[in-house]
């Protein structure tokens, strides 16, 4: 898919990057949209190399990320994910220190783990999957 997508919000979740059995990596983060009297809680994902640029922010930093839709299908579900490739921060591009993680635990199969653009060296297997 070719589209890319941009939002700026509140950085509001900030997870630790995971590192799956296959060598597969992500990290989720949320960010607040506002949207007239009901915000929108956000989640993307960022994959391997792209984690890093997550470094240079806190909670509450206002960033804008670009991004595209990936979505896939295991077993007959469906998934979409926001595959954030770019994130700036308001009027530099960086933040301040690491800030405090939060969120749930992910519930969903690795992000990328059945794109194209997966390492298809390491399968993945059932037990990779968090669910």
């Amino acid at each position: 898919m070719a589209n890319s997508f941009e939002l700026t919000g509140a950085l509001k979740v900030l997870e630790e990057p995971q590192t799956f059995a296959s060598g597969f990596t992500k990290r989720e983060f949320v960010i607040e949209v506002p949207d007239g009297n009901y915000p929108q809680m956000v989640k993307f994902e960022c994959v391997r190399d792209k984690i890093d640029q997550l470094n240079n922010f806190s909670i509450g930093d206002t960033l804008t990320v670009t991004f595209d839709v990936r979505g896939n299908e295991y077993k007959g579900r469906y998934y979409v994910n926001l595959n954030a490739w770019k994130i700036q921060g308001e009027g530099s591009g960086g933040g301040g220190e690491n800030g405090p993680s939060g969120g749930a635990a992910p519930s969903d199969p690795p992000a990328g783990a059945f794109d194209s653009n997966f390492d298809n060296e390491s399968k993945v297997t059932e037990d990779d999957i968090p669910f």
